[in-house]
């Protein structure tokens, strides 16, 4: 076993794990952080999708141990208490979501995109979000939330 540290949503937190343990099941399972879903175990879906040191990154690609001393937020930590992010709540006023399984990762990469780039064409936007797959074929209203989100950031 090995001892990692990092903050999560804010919070340090330490735990033994194994070497070999992934981001994701460190999240998920040593966490009991459930809104970063598994939806693949190869990188292909995004849902997984988390920021580490404020840039997002497929945590199913990463060894807890990478995470050693870094500052994670999972989408459980982008709502400051009641009050959803501007991201999470344009998601739910333009229905870019459906069955939800996707949405953690949709939400968290596309946070990371209007960071980068505070007014995204929609051209921009449907290429960022190709690392994330919507199996209900959501896409539409996936790109307008986005749209209306960076709206409300800033863009």
């Amino acid at each position: 076993m090995t001892s990692v540290t990092m903050t999560v949503n804010g919070k340090s937190v330490t735990r033994d794990v194994e070497p070999n343990t992934l981001l994701v099941q460190f999240i998920r399972e040593n966490l009991r952080l459930t809104g970063t879903h598994v939806g693949c175990d190869t990188s292909q879906c995004g849902a997984c999708t988390v920021h580490v040191n404020g840039d997002s990154v497929k945590s199913c690609t990463m060894l807890a141990v990478q995470a050693e001393g870094a500052d994670v937020t999972t989408i459980e930590g982008l709502a400051n208490g009641d009050e959803l992010h501007p991201m999470q709540e344009a998601f739910k006023e333009n229905h870019g979501l459906q069955c939800g399984f996707c949405t953690p990762g949709m939400i968290m990469s596309a946070v990371d995109l209007v960071k980068r780039n505070p007014n995204p064409s929609e051209d921009t936007i449907r290429h960022e979000l190709e690392g994330n797959i919507c199996r209900c074929t959501g896409y539409h209203n996936i790109v307008k939330s986005v749209k209306s989100a960076a709206e409300k950031m800033g863009g």
